[in-house]
């Protein structure tokens, strides 16, 4: 290994990578030498590199201990404890314990109630969940600090099989929108599948706040922050000063207008334009924060304002300087959206459902958002994508900036941590995007194209600890997307720790065999199972093929339409054999698509999810990958086979969608746990 390799390495910049486990790519030298230069490392001459080598070999051989060090629950103490010299002092810092009983506690029952003072390593005891600075002195003199990060052994699990639905919010319309799905719509939603169809969950797409424009950038996977979500999901009329508002003659005036919005999209076929549901929604809500509030929802904002701190005056401020209206209102905002998600998952709990609102959590943030802001964090010059794979062969660059994982770690993981608790603040799941990101993302070089990036390790056992944790304290299931090429050492490491899978069924094949769809029996049970999502067509269009004529049109075919038709429709059809050889009735389009769904609940996932689009039969997907202008991605609403905008209320009304919901709760069994419980 030549010097830069071994420098790479101490970095955890791969100068190789193998995108199959028999083919393996060497990384360009100039994208090493440059994400290096990211991570504050010179090596832009050999004698440089030659220094900054035996630095990094000499700070190694000088630490006592590594900057990090991670204890699970039921598992011995990190071996780097274990080997300091007998004698050794070892001084806990830092976070509180969790409060008390056996859910507050660490790997053993004998948990140490105090974290600070000297912690004797013979006496069994062992540090509360939570994240410590641990401080060791050798009998020698010799000192040494650690992140210290004591983790329950996995992360909450189910009481045993959930079904529920996924839609993206924007996309579900009620009679009440003006002009895309909101936070009301959301709530009614999760009260009608509870209660109708035993659902014990709806997964909806992120709803972090974005970032404003001309117009926005309507991806949900590409915000300003993570953190915080985004006020166009609030419905006005249950912001509680729209009673006491004076001037309800405006307010009417503006509720009539997103009337009109709501009818353009549902009745004149307009796409979703969250610009004019924001414009009409920020006049509202100006009013609205004009009245005055009750002592008590005083009280309550400022708290809110103080527990959130200078991420929150940051964001607002970045918003403020954006679009105007003051910081303190900003604030405003976010306190309102939070106290709705918060509302939503209420009515989903309410309503019967052991899980909730499963929230999506971004694989990061838009280069310029307000989360970038503040201590810095961000690698600067490279952003975030994926290397070349069957699917896209000149790899991805999603314009996401990465955290550094060095400055990430110098602080105790404190902003994932804050990230984390900031949405189970109303989660009820968590899905993780990307989940591998956890672990190692491809960082592209500015100027470079996709294929010419590297993997970045991060420290996945600890942000996995993190994760872990914070779930725990939640009290909340977490679901990670593991779709693509995932090394099965971190497929090994998620099972382990309880963070559920997602399996797509036109994805699961015995891809170690001959290819052919995978018995219901072999899938993995740790997943969330379902049959397409919002980057894959709707399983209506699947099955008749109308995806391929799409991408046909929108030139995305690498190779000619008639062998993708010849392709598609035999792998159709495979799978409907596979079906029919189940005994699953596959005649006619609304049974092949229960038979699907009738086949994933013959596996052993412990969630299967209905893609909400699939119950009415609509065909149109909400994103095609490789597209930006030319096609309508995340501005489409919920539609019938036959193109027609469907709202909320049709959809409770429709036979198709009611159909297809009570054949999912009749092959999921009946509910086990009383309404309104958790599975633990």
């Amino acid at each position: 290994m030549d010097d830069l390799a071994r420098l790479a390495a101490l970095h955890g910049v791969a100068t190789t990578y193998q995108p199959a486990e028999d083919v393996t790519v060497r990384v360009p030298e100039t994208t090493v030498a440059a994400v290096l230069r990211q991570l504050g490392v010179d090596c832009d001459t050999p004698e440089a590199v030659r220094r900054h080598l035996a630095e990094a070999e000499r700070e190694a051989s000088r630490r006592l201990l590594p900057p990090v060090l991670v204890w699970w629950a039921g598992s011995e103490p990190p071996a780097e404890l274990a080997a300091l010299p007998p004698g050794t002092r070892i001084r806990l810092e830092g976070e509180e314990a969790d409060a008390g009983g056996a859910e507050g506690r660490g790997p053993s029952a004998e948990t140490a109630r105090d974290t600070g003072g000297v912690w004797d390593r013979g006496s069994g005891a062992v540090p509360p969940f939570g994240v410590h600075r641990l401080v060791a002195e050798t009998p020698g003199g010799r000192t040494g600090d650690a992140t210290l990060i004591v983790a329950p052994e996995r992360a909450p699990g189910g009481g045993g099989r959930v079904h529920g639905v996924l839609v993206q919010l924007y996309s579900l319309l009620s009679e009440r929108s003006w002009g895309m799905g909101d936070l009301g719509d959301l709530a009614a939603l999760a009260r009608w599948a509870g209660r109708a169809h035993g659902a014990g969950f709806v997964q909806v797409n992120p709803l972090h706040a974005a970032v404003p424009g001309a117009p926005t950038d309507p991806s949900p996977y590409r915000p300003s922050s993570r953190r915080f979500p985004d006020p166009v999901h609030l419905r006005i009329e249950d912001v509680p000063e729209y009673a006491d508002c004076p001037d309800q003659e405006a307010l009417g005036d503006l509720a009539g207008q997103g009337a009109e919005l709501r009818r353009e999209v549902l009745e004149k076929g307009a796409l979703i334009d969250r610009d004019a549901v924001w414009e009409l929604k920020r006049q509202a809500l100006e009013l609205l924060y004009a009245t005055a509030r009750t002592p008590e929802r005083e009280a309550d904002y400022r708290r809110f304002c103080a527990e959130q701190g200078a991420a929150l005056d940051r964001h607002a401020a970045w918003c403020a300087g954006r679009s105007g209206g003051g910081t303190d209102f900003h604030r405003w905002l976010v306190w309102l959206t939070d106290a709705q998600l918060a509302a939503a998952q209420r009515a989903a709990r309410e309503a019967g459902m052991p899980v909730g609102i499963v929230h999506d959590l971004a694989v990061g943030v838009h280069p310029h958002g307000s989360d970038t802001l503040g201590p810095p964090l961000y690698a600067t010059g490279v952003s975030v994508g994926a290397p070349p794979d069957a699917f896209n062969a000149r790899g991805q660059d999603w314009g996401l900036p990465p955290w550094r994982p060095d400055r990430l770690a110098a602080t105790g993981y404190e902003p994932f941590r804050a990230l984390l608790r900031g949405v189970f603040r109303y989660a009820g799941a968590l899905r993780i995007d990307h989940v591998m990101g956890l672990f190692r993302l491809w960082w592209i070089p500015e100027g470079a194209p996709p294929a010419d990036g590297t993997y970045v390790s991060y420290d996945g056992e600890a942000m996995l600890a993190i994760l872990v944790l914070e779930a725990h304290r939640a009290g909340a299931p977490v679901i990670g997307e593991d779709l693509g090429t995932v090394e099965p050492r971190v497929r090994k490491a998620l099972a382990r720790r309880g963070v559920l899978g997602t399996s797509v069924l036109w994805f699961e094949r015995d891809w170690a065999g001959d290819g052919q769809p995978l018995a219901p029996g072999a899938w993995r049970a740790d997943c969330l199972a379902t049959a397409t999502t919002h980057d894959l067509p709707p399983t209506a269009a699947k099955l008749a093929g109308g995806h391929v004529e799409l991408r046909d049109r929108l030139g995305l075919l690498t190779q000619p339409v008639e062998e993708e038709r010849a392709q598609d429709a035999a792998d159709t059809a495979r799978w409907l054999d596979v079906l029919e050889g189940l005994g699953l009735d596959t005649k006619g389009e609304e049974a092949a698509v229960r038979a699907l769904y009738g086949f994933l609940l013959r596996t052993p996932a412990r969630m299967v999810g209905v893609w909400l689009p699939d119950a009415v039969g609509d065909r149109r997907p909400q994103n095609l990958p490789g597209t930006w202008d030319q096609y309508p991605n995340w501005r489409l609403p919920l539609a019938d086979s036959a193109g027609r905008p469907l709202t909320l209320e049709a959809l409770a009304a429709s036979p198709r969608a009611n159909a297809l919901l009570s054949a999912v709760r009749e092959g999921a069994g009946a509910r086990t746990a009383p309404p309104g419980a958790r599975p633990v």
